[in-house]
């Protein structure tokens, strides 16, 4: 049976997966398969290995934004279009 994780581990994991938007189990699995594919075992490692995705996750969320801000905008005849009346 695994240990009971260190609390800042599953602090780091708690705000990852609020950051993806998914559940903290995914959020720990996500990171555990990372750990893994880099021979990570300490808990240290696998919670810097937390906050390095963290930071890459909200880098990538304010591109996304920005992505779909632009999409959402309208363009030349369609500024105009009701979807209902």
């Amino acid at each position: 049976m695994a240990g009971i994780p260190d609390r800042a581990y599953n602090a780091a994991c708690a705000r990852l997966a609020s950051a993806m938007g998914v559940s903290l189990g995914a959020a720990r699995r996500r990171v555990e398969m990372k750990a893994a594919a880099v021979a990570i075992r300490d808990t240290a490692g696998k919670q810097a290995l937390a906050e390095e995705l963290l930071s890459e996750a909200t880098a990538s969320s304010a591109d996304n934004h920005a992505r779909l801000s632009s999409l959402l905008e309208a363009v030349g005849r369609d500024e105009h279009f009701m979807l209902e009346d």
